[in-house]
């Protein structure tokens, strides 16, 4: 009960800093998930670590994760992570004495699902912002037909997810998230086709992903049609829209573009966060994978922000009284709202907030 506790806890601040943080998350499909029994949610993967707090803080589904385990290498984010229901998976770059730990986190997921929970994977096995889906691998098809071998009555379904970004690493972020049909696993598991059925079950996943964020094949034609996209200044969150015209080759006219005009409202949240943004310049810098400015930028803002805009009030409650110094907070939130639910996404890139 403590633990869920917590969980419940984390996951309502991660929704309350992504409000503050996203232009908009649009969300469909949401009915799709079972409210009862053995889920794997199939994520595609365009924008680090942000993507499994997106896709976590708009379910309602207790989920667990299997996350890469270079993450788990300090003991004391170990114990966090795990706290949060994360699990490591090993992969071949993890080096190939380790690969061997995967049994136990195999078991731990087969067991998730013998309990009627949820749990989240990234079937591309990587992060990459290119607006396609990659092959996926067959992990996932490990753990579920794995879970049916030992309890062939066990029923798992899998949602795929997909996300897409209008500007993936840009602020505020703008993100469709859609959830699709669900998958009977049990109808491709077949035992005496083994690999007809991780086949089967992989393309499968990998069709509706397709459908449920823009995907451009990744051929001759790919830089070509990102290019041509990008030019007509189109809405990527409007997926049904996006993937049509890619597959017909019928663009639309081009949109104009709109100018920020919120860009006094911009400096005015600069000058009155300054000290936060002189340490995320410093520390951006250090970013080395463009798929992880959100991520970071995300959590940054998630603990700075709420820490120093306290101590201003504080110190303007100590120079004038309590009344002004919560309309000070009160104000500083509503600007930071105000620009990012306001401000266009398309015509600049922002590096902070």
């Amino acid at each position: 009960m403590l633990k869920k506790l917590w969980y419940n806890s984390v996951v309502l601040y991660l929704k309350i800093g992504l409000f503050f943080y996203s232009k908009r998350i649009l969300v469909s499909g949401k009915n799709n998930i079972p409210k009862n029994g053995a889920v794997l949610f199939c994520v595609n993967h365009p924008n680090g670590l942000i993507d499994p707090l997106i896709v976590t803080t708009n379910t309602s589904r207790n989920d667990h994760y299997l996350v890469r385990a270079a993450s788990f290498k300090k003991q004391f984010i170990k114990k966090i992570l795990e706290s949060l229901n994360l699990m490591p998976i090993y992969r071949i770059r993890d080096g190939a004495n380790q690969l061997g730990k995967n049994k136990e986190i195999f078991e731990n997921c087969f067991n998730l699902f013998k309990r009627g929970e949820s749990l989240m994977i990234f079937p591309e096995g990587s992060h990459n912002r290119k607006r396609t889906i990659r092959p996926i691998s067959k992990g996932f098809t490990r753990i579920v037909f794995g879970a049916l071998e030992e309890n062939p009555e066990l029923k798992i379904n899998i949602i795929p997810v997909g996300l897409t970004y209008q500007n993936a690493s840009f602020y505020p972020t703008k993100v469709a998230l859609n959830f699709g049909k669900p998958i009977a696993t049990e109808k491709f598991y077949n035992t005496d086709e083994p690999i007809s059925s991780i086949n089967n079950l992989k393309d499968e996943v990998s069709n509706q992903l397709k459908k449920l964020s823009v995907h451009i094949p990744d051929d001759e034609k790919y830089t070509a049609t990102l290019a041509k996209l990008n030019s007509l200044n189109i809405d990527f969150t409007n997926v049904d829209f996006v993937n049509k015209i890619i597959k017909t080759g019928n663009y639309p006219e081009p949109k104009r573009k709109h100018k920020n005009f919120l860009k006094l409202l911009y400096y005015t949240i600069i000058l009155n966060s300054l000290i936060p943004y002189l340490i995320w310049k410093k520390v951006s810098k250090k970013i080395d994978e463009i798929e992880f400015i959100d991520t970071f930028r995300y959590t940054f803002c998630l603990f700075t922000f709420p820490t120093f805009y306290g101590l201003q009030a504080w110190v303007i409650n100590l120079l004038f009284d309590w009344k002004t110094a919560i309309c000070y907070l009160l104000i500083s939130l509503f600007l930071i709202v105000m620009y990012s639910k306001i401000s266009e996404t398309n015509t600049e890139n922002n590096s902070f907030l």
